[in-house]
């Protein structure tokens, strides 16, 4: 069994559109800063690197699954430039409603990671920036950090906190020297 860190998308790794928008084209990606230094952080110290997220545009009918898979794959080459990335990526195209397995907060795309890839969930982490990440990263039996500022603190049931991707990884990989999985829950 491999550890793995689980990556929502947009907000950890790309800027959030405003809420109701999504990111369908090349032109809307604006990456955050330390991403793929974050990733090989991780790679590095022996964690499998996968993005688990909900891609609702797809069953509004804004962007096709094939046009999702090409926007990925453009933005993975931006990002590491040649260098080994992600090692999968899962996404739910469903919409609300009918409810599915696999868009989060339900812990569908981790569940079905970890099968294929024999990934350990109870020493695997969920980052992300919302509370269906966390519940979707608990669901599945993660430790959990949520992207967020200060004055969230108070309400998330994260386990830990970060102020971006590369903080996320300190907190990570301190946890893991430990081996407690728990440092505390301030932000670094």
């Amino acid at each position: 069994m491999v550890r793995a860190v689980f990556l929502d998308r947009d907000g950890v790794i790309n800027r959030k559109p405003p809420e109701g928008r999504y990111v369908t084209r090349w032109d809307e990606v604006e990456f955050l800063s330390g991403g793929a230094q974050a990733v090989k952080r991780f790679r590095d110290a022996g964690f499998l690197v996968v993005v688990v997220s909900n891609q609702r545009a797809v069953a509004k009918g804004l962007v096709s699954e094939l046009g999702l898979d090409l926007l990925h794959l453009r933005m993975w080459q931006e990002l590491f430039r040649g260098e080994k990335g992600f090692d999968a990526v899962y996404y739910c195209p469903h919409d609300n409603d009918p409810p599915c397995a696999c868009r989060k907060p339900k812990p569908g795309m981790l569940l079905t990671a970890a099968k294929d890839r024999g990934i350990d969930l109870a020493a695997s982490w969920m980052v992300g920036d919302s509370e269906t990440d966390v519940q979707a990263g608990r669901g599945a039996g993660c430790k959990t950090i949520r992207i967020c500022s200060p004055d969230v603190l108070a309400s998330t049931a994260a386990d830990e906190t970060a102020e971006s991707l590369a903080a996320a990884v300190n907190v990570v990989l301190a946890a893991d020297t430990l081996g407690s999985g728990r440092i505390s829950n301030q932000i670094p």
